[in-house]
């Protein structure tokens, strides 16, 4: 299963839209570590592979990733990672 953020020079089928997301919950002790998100990043490609792969696709390209913080009035932050990508079969020319 490839990923890309740009096109293929191939010709392909696009099967459709495929997206996820990760978070995680930063306590108080750990409030600033932002380095975690790199873990959302790998989480976030492999929900979409999986996704795109029980969807028949051969892979995702043009994908693009959100990230965000968020604060809850009582509780911690949260770091949110959302990928998204279209899924393709590769065909033959």
């Amino acid at each position: 299963m490839f990923q890309t953020t740009g096109g293929i020079g191939q010709p392909h089928e696009m099967l459709g839209i495929v997206n996820a997301t990760a978070h995680l919950m930063l306590s108080s002790e750990t409030i600033d570590a932002f380095e975690s998100m790199d873990q959302l990043f790998v989480e976030v490609q492999e929900k979409m592979a999986e996704r795109a792969a029980a969807n028949g696709a051969d892979g995702i390209i043009n994908v693009r990733f959100n990230t965000q913080t968020v604060r809850m009035q009582i509780a911690p932050k949260f770091l949110v990672v959302t990928g998204y990508g279209t899924m393709v079969k590769l065909v033959e020319a």
